[in-house]
């Protein structure tokens, strides 16, 4: 597995681990659908969470959440429509960013609540 690949699997898992101690229940993780993946699917009182989690090993070319670009949001949408119908949910949706870097031996983790809208 190339290094960026192994990066980004230990960036989704710490993402995990840092959501389950905030208390949230992840219902799923990389559920695709079409060309869309959803990093984490997660739910807080009644609020579905739709978690993107950008990882990087330095910051030395833009912030985490700055890769997030328009493109993928709309991919983002499609596929947690898909998602809210298939399990019939009666739910509000809310779009979160999990930015984790390197800096020096360990890692930052910011959750940006709200990271962006679907409108």
């Amino acid at each position: 597995m190339a290094e960026h690949n192994e990066l980004g699997k230990l960036g989704e898992e710490m993402a995990v681990e840092f959501l389950r101690k905030d208390g949230y229940t992840i219902l799923t993780t990389n559920w695709t659908f079409q060309k869309a993946e959803i990093d984490i699917i997660a739910k807080k009182n009644n609020i579905l969470a739709i978690i993107e989690v950008k990882t990087r090993s330095s910051l030395e070319f833009g912030l985490p959440q700055d890769f997030v670009k328009p493109k993928k949001i709309q991919l983002l949408v499609k596929a947690v429509d898909a998602y809210v119908i298939e399990k019939d949910l009666d739910i509000d949706v809310r779009f979160d960013i999990i930015a984790i870097h390197k800096e020096g031996k360990s890692f930052v983790i910011e959750h940006l609540i709200d990271a962006f809208y679907h409108f």
